[in-house]
């Protein structure tokens, strides 16, 4: 089994988030994997571990502090890892971003067949969860979204769907594009031995040339989206400090009831 599995480098959700020319302030300090990838990463391992033979691909796209990315992904277990950096790619939306992505799983797949690609739900940056049904359209596979589980079985990927009042099992022949969600599994920790080889194992890195695509297909030009403006959230002005001696949940209740909140 050969599984491709996406991974962004996102900023950390608790560093003080800003835009530079209309597009997200990304460092090296500040940048990590996207918290949600890891679950897409467990589950193509695991999916590998149950089949007992197979290897799992780690790919991003992003400047260079994006390898960051996959090297967390190599922590974890993955076999090998992808970068697509290009200054063209810069200011992509997420159908930008797609074909990027797309163009580099067919060379992946070119070479040998790829039986999946599995994605996160959403990237914590963005929060669309729009990639994997824009990557699916790209590449023409089936598209099996939000999978809170996951298996795969003589050709086939089957999920699991947890929705506000149903819950659905839905299946696909491969290859397939998989996003799952949180709860289809708790994500590894990487061990000394990993984390140790991860510092040096080889990374791939592929150009828009590498990959035959257009430049002009991707970056702000070909972007559907435009940020117009953007300004630093305003501080709270209304916050009420309480100091706890013995009372402060009946000021607490009473502050909620006073707002019409109890």
């Amino acid at each position: 089994m050969r599984i491709l599995v996406t991974v962004k480098h996102t900023p950390d959700l608790q560093s003080q988030r800003s835009f530079t020319d209309g597009r997200v302030t990304r460092t090296a300090e500040d940048g990590t994997m996207n918290e949600l990838d890891e679950n897409a990463v467990e589950a193509a391992l695991q999916l590998v571990e149950a089949a007992g033979e197979g290897e799992v691909y780690a790919l991003t796209v992003g400047g260079p502090d994006a390898v960051a990315a996959v090297r967390k992904a190599l922590q974890l277990g993955v076999h090998h890892a992808l970068h697509v950096s290009d200054e063209a790619i810069a200011g992509s939306d997420v159908f930008g971003t797609a074909k990027v992505i797309a163009a580099a799983v067919r060379k992946v797949h070119d070479e040998a067949p790829l039986d999946l690609v599995v994605t996160g739900m959403a990237a914590l940056d963005g929060l669309t969860s729009m990639l994997p049904t824009a990557l699916a359209a790209e590449l023409d596979w089936s598209q099996l979204t939000l999978a809170s589980a996951l298996s795969v079985d003589g050709g086939e990927v089957t999920i699991e769907r947890h929705l506000p009042d149903s819950h659905e099992t839905v299946s696909a022949p491969l290859p397939a594009v998989v996003s799952v969600t949180d709860e289809a599994n708790k994500p590894r920790f990487p061990n000394f031995k990993l984390i140790m080889a991860a510092r040096k194992a080889p990374v791939t890195v592929w150009t828009l040339s590498d990959l035959a695509l257009d430049p002009a297909q991707v970056g702000a030009g070909a972007a559907r989206t435009t940020v117009i403006d953007a300004s630093p959230r305003p501080p709270r002005a209304d916050r009420i400090k309480v100091t706890d001696t013995g009372d402060a949940g009946t000021q607490l209740a009473n502050f909620l009831i006073e707002k019409g909140l109890a």
